[in-house]
């Protein structure tokens, strides 16, 4: 046999396998780039969270609560309510959301007792404004002549906290957070490729792989 033969389809495969090799890595780099920094805020923040009953770092949060008087006449419906608090707190956006509890009755003698009367409980407003930094919660009872505002003002560790859990962002950030769960996904994803297709002891990597993942499925099934 001609030592210079050459095999032209064995050629082309390793050139493709060459080519995604290549194309891999630089996608893992720029998804990592991209998620280099929501991923150090995600990491700090959820460290914390993970062992927060353990590593006491201080919140530096701070709460006041407030009577606020309404206008007369008062605003009649929630949507109403909520432009109008926007106003009068000088709040920078309309609530993040709104909880509406409906009226009902209440038994407030012992049960079975059938001569005591029915009381009705009014419906409860809540509007919940602001965000990571800043929240503003406010309690309304329908009927009331004024309303009770809770503001919590938070350090950079709460504020932290809260964007990690989403507390009071925008749409937007929840997409953002979106993206680098994706680019989560695609890093863990394209590393196994990465490992299959430039190591040869693949069977080590599989091994390794099958053991995290067994030991992620034990820890979850033996906590439901």
């Amino acid at each position: 046999m001609n030592i210079g033969t050459t095999f032209p389809g064995r050629d082309t495969a390793q050139q493709r396998r060459t080519a995604l090799v290549r194309w891999l890595r630089d996608m893992h780099g720029w998804f990592g780039l991209w998620g280099a920094v929501l991923g150090l805020v995600m990491g700090f923040s959820g460290i914390w969270l993970n062992h927060r009953n353990v590593l006491k770092l201080p919140q530096a949060q701070e709460r006041t609560r407030a009577q606020l008087a309404l206008p007369d006449p008062v605003p009649d419906t929630p949507e109403a309510m909520a432009a109008w608090l926007q106003d009068a707190l000088r709040l920078k956006g309309p609530p993040n959301n709104t909880r509406i509890e409906p009226g009902r009755d209440v038994a407030w003698a012992e049960k079975g007792d059938k001569t005591a009367p029915a009381l009705k409980q009014p419906a409860h407003w809540i509007f919940n404004f602001g965000g990571p930094r800043e929240t503003v919660q406010v309690d309304y009872w329908q009927g009331n002549r004024s309303v009770g505002v809770a503001t919590t003002s938070n350090g950079l560790i709460a504020t932290l906290t809260n964007m990690h859990k989403g507390t009071g962002m925008p749409v937007a950030w929840i997409l953002l957070i979106d993206t680098l769960a994706g680019s989560l996904i695609f890093l863990s994803l394209s590393g196994v490729t990465l490992w299959l297709l430039t190591h040869r002891r693949r069977k080590l990597g599989l091994s390794l792989f099958g053991l995290s993942l067994a030991a992620l499925l034990t820890l979850a099934l033996t906590n439901l």
